[in-house]
């Protein structure tokens, strides 16, 4: 496959750097992604956000978008076509990788995915139809389980439901024809979670093996090795996000999980043509305080030293540089289509790219022995050098692994 992505010039990334945004525009963190410090070991967050741009989401500039929902004109926010070309997902590779005028969505996919959240979703079948009908993807294969058999209450900050969006909709995205499955905890409690965990995971390893990807996670805790075999069912591979502020976040730091990091995408402001790709400052990422360095990091056992080191892979997760969900609960005042980013976009679409790999590993230590066996490889892994992360801003993005973007993004199916 062709690659036209090149080095960055020096005068283009200081351009990209340099963008300054209006201050009607923020980031909105729901209450369901605040971390606080009571709820380590106890419960789990989840890891969303989303970015409102001057005007709302219900500027007119945006309801003069075709066909009644994005992508709009001027806005270059990601679809699932703009993030399969960035990532070479798809056979028809364009200069730029506009998400106004890419068409071509990845295409792969089989056995199941299943995501893990708290809280229910009453409208998570329609709004996964709506986004797809949208992007003209498939319609889903898709079903919903209550970990407990009994329908779980709603959130009723709405932010467990949009995390619930985001999740469905871009592992369909990345994977349209695998089967999703969202097992439905009753609470955020840990405990709840890890019930839903094993729900999930039977359910993936009897479609014949597949994907659990979490969102969720929160600040690690003595003895929280102990609760690893949640995520070593055999036939699954586990996938969680990294987190969205400095440190590390459970069960990314399990050896038994992908840990999936998040990254920018700089595009032109004028053209939004694809400019590179940075490590997302807020991402999650660095040493596990009580997790053991697996053997399939040895590789860069100069860097961790004898402790697992997060993330793996990273992906997406900047909500400046965020993707489309559609979600019709009410999330901060606001419903319908949201600009969502985080370290849950990284891993649910991490989660769909492994799927359509096609390769269903028996483990995720098989599944990360074959990532770090393809570290460096420029055909797998585009390896990402700008940009830093971490307490304090500490760590850097740099050649090979680092605690900012792991071994970098995917580049097409081959690495993973």
């Amino acid at each position: 496959m062709k690659r036209f992505f090149g080095l960055l010039s020096v005068a283009a990334l200081l351009l990209s750097l340099a963008i300054t945004q209006s201050a009607a525009q923020e980031v909105i963190v729901p209450q369901s992604s605040v971390a606080k410090a009571a709820d380590a070991g106890v419960r789990g967050h989840t890891n969303v956000r989303y970015f409102m741009p001057a005007g709302g989401l219900s500027a007119p500039a945006l309801l003069r978008g075709t066909r009644g929902g994005p992508p709009f004109r001027g806005y270059f926010y990601e679809t699932p076509a703009s993030l399969g070309c960035i990532y070479e997902l798809v056979s028809l590779l364009q200069i730029g990788c506009d998400p106004n005028t890419v068409t071509e969505n990845p295409s792969g996919g089989s056995r199941a995915i299943a995501v893990v959240d708290a809280y229910d979703d009453p409208t998570a079948a329609a709004d996964l139809q709506r986004f797809s009908k949208q992007f003209g993807l498939p319609k889903a294969k898709f079903s919903i389980v209550y970990a407990t058999s009994i329908r779980p209450p709603v959130d009723p900050t709405g932010g467990w439901e949009l995390e619930e969006s985001l999740d469905i909709e871009w592992t369909h995205a990345m994977a349209p024809h695998a089967k999703i499955i969202l097992v439905e905890a009753r609470s955020n409690t840990l405990g709840d979670l890890l019930q839903a965990e094993d729900v999930a995971s039977k359910l993936v390893a009897s479609a014949g093996g597949g994907e659990v990807s979490n969102g969720w996670g929160g600040d690690e805790f003595p003895g929280e090795s102990t609760l690893d075999w949640h995520f070593a069912k055999p036939k699954v591979v586990y996938v969680a996000a990294s987190g969205d502020a400095a440190g590390v976040e459970y069960p990314a730091t399990s050896p038994n999980v992908v840990a999936a990091g998040g990254t920018s995408i700089m595009r032109d402001p004028t053209t939004g043509a694809f400019l590179g790709e940075t490590a997302w400052q807020l991402t999650g990422g660095g040493p596990s305080a009580f997790e053991d360095r697996p053997d399939y990091q040895d590789v860069i056992s100069g860097i961790v030293g004898d402790v697992r080191g997060t993330p793996d892979m990273s992906l997406d997760g900047d909500p400046n540089s965020g993707a489309w969900v559609y979600n019709s609960n009410p999330t901060g005042g606001h419903k319908g289509w949201f600009i969502v980013g985080g370290t849950s976009l990284s891993s649910a679409a991490l989660a769909g790219v492994i799927n359509a790999a096609g390769n269903f590993y028996s483990s995720t230590n098989a599944e990360l022995t074959a990532v770090y066996g393809n570290l460096g490889n420029p055909s797998d892994f585009r390896d990402i050098t700008t940009g830093t992360c971490g307490p304090y801003i500490a760590y850097e993005a740099v050649m090979g692994w680092d605690f900012c973007t792991g071994v970098g993004s995917p580049l097409g199916l081959g690495g993973i």
